[in-house]
């Protein structure tokens, strides 16, 4: 993750949370339909940011820690937690987790793998801190697999938000979970038709960078289609 990513994020706090708390019933309803958790499992949502993926667990486990670097972000997911007597939130680094080996059931990410500089030390964490037959919960944006097309993608992501590192295509990710002994328990695609002038607010995308954002626009001004991948794997 970039030094300025932790800065966007405290500034876009605010906007990140409602859009979160506007898509939250939808996404409590998909990762519990796609995780089918048993109820006695302790859960991490690593890059959690306001919340989104530890709250949609929460009342389906026994307990979840949710861990993130912008304390900004944090506050916002105690308040949202504050019913739930099951969540913590720890301020921590992805790429190197205050946590044991094997300290938890289950492990995931939503969204977080393509602002990191080097996403496998994420992977390579989750994978660390979850035990034998637990498993890992990956979301995140795929690039295309054309590599001139995923190239146009990662310089407009990155004209929109500069701490955006890289979008990894699917084979990638797959190599990563292989990296780290996990299988393939199963994977979705979501496709998203996103209002570019909502998409540019929401990372806080203004002015010059705005414009510039727009010039780069993948699939022209008014909106864009990006791909998300759900990947659920067990640790071997």
């Amino acid at each position: 993750m970039s030094s300025s990513t932790p800065d966007r994020f405290a500034r876009t706090a605010a906007r990140v949370a409602a859009r979160q708390d506007a898509r939250a019933a939808e996404l409590a309803e998909h990762v519990r339909s796609f995780v089918f958790p048993r109820g006695d499992e302790r859960a991490l949502d690593v890059g959690t940011g306001a919340g989104a993926l530890a709250l949609a667990l929460a009342p389906l486990l026994r307990s979840v820690v949710g861990v993130d670097r912008v304390p900004e972000l944090l506050a916002l997911a105690r308040e949202r937690a504050a019913a739930l007597g099951n969540v913590d939130f720890v301020e921590a680094d992805a790429t190197a987790l205050p946590f044991d080996d094997a300290s938890f059931d289950l492990a995931g990410t939503l969204r977080t793998l393509h602002h990191v500089r080097r996403p496998e030390l994420v992977v390579a964490e989750l994978a660390r801190v979850t035990r034998r037959g637990g498993r890992l919960l990956v979301v995140d944006q795929l690039a295309p697999a054309d590599p001139l097309d995923a190239l146009a993608v990662d310089r407009f992501e990155r004209a929109r938000d500069p701490g955006h590192a890289r979008l990894l295509p699917e084979i990638d990710l797959r190599q990563l979970f292989e990296a780290n002994r996990c299988a393939l328990l199963r994977e979705q695609r979501d496709v998203e038709r996103r209002s570019l002038d909502a998409y540019l607010e929401l990372a806080g995308c203004e002015g010059a960078a705005r414009e510039q954002a727009l010039t780069l626009a993948p699939q022209g001004p008014e909106a864009y289609t990006a791909v998300l991948g759900w990947y659920l794997v067990e640790v071997r």
